[in-house]
């Protein structure tokens, strides 16, 4: 039970809590970002170099730093990485742009090199192109003159793609037909592919660590990929067992099931109050569902390019949104719709976390949305407007596009950080006054920290500039894919969770305290650390491989942890059904809550361990299987969390004779079921295909157009449309309409003050003070005068008084 004590004058909530776990915490952290500081100094020390020019055999300059650089604008700008890739990373349709330099480099090398007479042509190139001829002290990069001549070559290929008059491979016609820009295009290649075969000063590998594999340049795993893929695979095994034997031990004591189960009566939809702000949240769903829509429907028209290239049911739908564009679309909605859901959660629970609501903080939510709306529209807008490569646009910070999944223009991804900020003052501003009476480890207090992670760390996203040299920016853009997303945004659904599940009554606060504390742990150990295995191939130094594949293999057991709890988790609110007097409210905002729990331990786990491997990634990466794990992760997670915390608020906003709960279950069993048929239907069989072909044939014919429309390839592509439509039409349309109703039936807002970390439950004083840590008078009770001892929150309660 939680006592009072002075602090600093005032009284203040405390709990009584191990120090350990506290402890365990702050170890995780500091470990884990002082690693994180190390690497990040590497990076930017030892990381693959960017020469301020390269000359031929006899001084003449091929190409500057400066256009490498404004080359790399230009595959931003025109919306490139969201077709191709370049070391790995971006969109699957089109080539890997260095895998593919590096062949027709190689080729032409050999070609020159047997023509001139040469003994064993292709022994001679890849011994020139492993050669580095690199010099620190003056910043030049020679060439030898089949290398210029080659440039040159790849030049004339790569005009003639981007030249070419017709959308048959998805691009606009004529993307790109400016000579100098072709130049710089190439020239970022160029640079890319030779990192990718000249020998690391010292080593007898690459930057890239021989990635990508190219047998014509000798490009095969080094023994640091064999090594640490054994070794990751060895902690997983490690870790799991320990996992299991301390869960065997401790399980009555971790986890969502408490010692002891509370009884207790709901109150029921319909029969309690919102406040201003709480309704606001209404329009913010709605907005949600919107999107969401939206973004199915550009993921259709994504998966059609692969299945019918050149065609969209008779309609050249690439003149008007190709494939590039589509894409990049349909990657920001799904970042902007779940992002929106959990800041309208947050915002939902805040008057309820403090029991009261500021005057006029509704406008704050109001502004809130409209900023949301402004930073969708003039994002989507200006990548519009880069990809189809408006002169008057170039270089604007409204319009340049930047990299994928920071894909908006800098001023709408600065406003969006603001309005992350501003969103964290409203919940400050909401919750302040709980703060003054409650210890700093208390449940308001770590939905506060959670939450200030969310604009903090995707802040850190900034410093990922267009002109940022590429291993830098790859490291500070998956601060953001992976440390905001799969950690923080983590994080903060798990405090709420816990802490509806606290006002719910169907778990202690103390019990909640240690989840949130164990998900940092478990999380954070794996997770902080195993944010470079992203960086395996992207030219830095080795140990940010050898780390990453380590500590990126821990982050399987937390999500095995979760589905070990699931069921437990799903038998909470069922098991408080069966001994209440009312039914359980919450059915299918659950219901997506266990489903979270398994696409986590499928999609996130199981899908993320199978590519993380380095000598599975060595081969796969940008493949099938990326988007495998892609799309099991982010919709499996991120987007069943986000359904889930809407229908939780709706289910109050909307009056319960006006709630449709049919269309709540066809949603759930629609969404589900339809990203099933996906992932297991398509995106898997597709990629174990295209990894088997990369590893019999060759990793750039597997990326290539050619393999990828296949007609064995386009009936699988094929294959996905019922799960799609499943999804559109079972999940999506249902899911907006839920949302509509929250704006047409919305129940009117009379509430400005609430019971604190009350979400409408019976309750003894003494369950009161352990919930909220606030003093309730002995004799009393939260909602009513007297509860009868058969609704009495814990079973303790119900013991004989005399029971020693």
């Amino acid at each position: 039970m939680p006592d009072q004590a002075q602090v600093n004058g005032s009284s203040r909530a405390e709990l009584r809590l191990s120090k350990g776990w506290v402890q365990g915490v702050a170890l995780v952290m500091v470990f884990g970002f002082f690693v994180m500081g190390v690497l990040a100094l590497r990076t930017y020390t030892d990381s693959m170099p960017l020469p301020k020019r390269v000359t031929g055999p006899g001084g003449e300059v091929v190409y500057t730093g400066a256009d490498v650089t404004a080359g790399q604008q230009i595959f931003l700008r025109r919306g490139l990485q969201q077709y191709g890739s370049v070391m790995g990373h971006g969109a699957y349709l089109g080539p890997d742009y260095t895998a593919e330099y590096l062949r027709i480099s190689a080729d032409h090398i050999r070609a020159e090199l047997a023509a001139s007479g040469q003994q064993e042509p292709a022994e001679a190139a890849k011994r020139m192109l492993r050669e580095n001829r690199y010099d620190e002290a003056s910043g030049e990069l020679v060439f030898t003159a089949e290398q210029v001549a080659a440039f040159r070559d790849a030049i004339r290929y790569f005009a003639g793609f981007f030249a070419t008059d017709s959308t048959k491979y998805g691009l606009l016609p004529e993307v790109i037909t400016d000579p100098q820009e072709i130049h710089q295009l190439t020239a970022f290649f160029s640079w890319t592919a030779w990192a990718s075969a000249a020998q690391r000063p010292g080593h007898d590998y690459s930057y890239t660590n021989n990635w990508p594999p190219e047998p014509r340049v000798g490009n095969s795993p080094t023994a640091d990929i064999v090594v640490w893929s054994g070794l990751s695979l060895t902690a997983l095994l490690v870790g799991l067992g320990a996992l299991f034997a301390l869960y065997g031990r401790w399980s009555r004591n971790i986890g969502w099931h408490a010692a002891e189960q509370p009884t207790l009566a709901f109150r029921q939809p319909g029969e309690v109050q919102i406040t201003r702000t709480q309704k606001v949240t209404a329009w913010f769903f709605f907005v949600v569902a919107a999107l969401f829509l939206a973004q199915a429907l550009l993921g259709g028209a994504v998966e059609h390019y692969r299945a019918d290239l050149s065609t969209f049911f008779g309609i050249d739908l690439a003149r008007v949104l190709p494939f590039n564009l589509a894409r990049t679309w349909h990657v920001q909605l799904a970042l902007f719709w779940t992002a929106a859901a959990f800041l309208a959660a947050g915002i939902f629970l805040t008057p309820i976390i403090a029991g009261r609501e500021p005057r006029r903080q509704h406008w704050l939510a109001w502004g809130l949305l409209g900023a949301l709306v402004v930073v969708v529209v003039g994002s989507l807008a200006g990548e519009a407007v880069s990809i189809f490569g408006a002169d008057w646009a170039k270089g604007s910070i409204f319009f340049d596009q930047q990299w994928e999944y920071l894909d908006l223009p800098r001023f709408w991804q600065t406003l969006l950080v603001i309005g992350l900020f501003l969103w964290i003052a409203i919940i400050y501003r909401g919750i302040r006054s709980r703060l003054k009476t409650e210890h700093r480890l208390n449940m308001p207090w770590l939905f506060l920290y959670a939450g200030l992670a969310i604009p903090a760390f995707y802040a850190v996203g900034m410093l990922a500039s267009t002109q940022s040299r590429l291993t830098v920016a790859e490291f500070w853009r998956f601060w953001v894919v992976h440390l905001w997303v799969e950690d923080f945004l983590e994080l903060f659904t798990t405090v709420m969770v816990a802490y509806i599940f606290v006002m719910l009554g169907v778990v202690r606060r103390q019990i909640a305290i240690q989840i949130i504390l164990l998900d940092v742990i478990l999380y954070s150990a794996g997770g902080v650390i195993g944010t470079m295995h992203h960086l395996y191939f992207s030219g830095t130094p080795v140990e940010h491989m050898a780390l990453g594949a380590f500590f990126s293999a821990l982050e399987v057991i937390p999500l095995t942890f979760l589905t070990v709890e699931a069921w437990t988790f799903l038998q909470l609110g069922a098991r408080q059904q069966t001994r209440s007097s009312a039914p359980f409210p919450h059915r299918w905002a659950v219901m997506f809550l266990v489903a979270v729990g398994f696409w986590n331990f499928v999609g996130a786990g199981v899908f993320g361990f199978l590519i993380n491997l380095p000598v599975v990634s060595y081969y796969q990466i940008g493949t099938a299987l990326t988007a495998n794990h892609a799309h099991g992760a982010m919709m499996g997670v991120y987007g069943m969390l986000a359904v889930g915390l809407a229908l939780f608020a709706l289910r109050y906003i909307i009056p319960a004779s006006k709630w449709p709960d049919r269309l709540a279950k066809l949603s759930f069993w629609s969404l589900n079921i339809g990203l099933a048929w996906m992932v297991f239907a398509t995106l898997l069989p597709l990629g174990i295909l295209q990894l088997w072909h990369s590893v019999n044939d060759g990793y750039f014919e597997a990326r290539s157009l050619g393999y990828i429309t296949e007609p064995g390839n386009a009936v699988l592509e094929w294959l996905r449309m019922p799960g799609d439509l499943i999804i559109i039409i079972g999940g999506a349309l249902p899911f907006l309409w839920i949302a509509f109703l929250g704006l047409r039936h919305g129940i009117k807002p009379t509430a400005t003050e609430l019971p604190p970390d009350t979400l409408y439950v019976e309750e003894t004083a003494e369950a009161a003070q352990d919930r909220t840590g606030l003093p309730v008078a002995v004799g009393s009770a939260a909602g009513d005068d007297e509860v009868p001892e058969s609704r009495r929150r814990y079973r303790s309660d119900r013991r004989d008084q005399d029971e020693p």
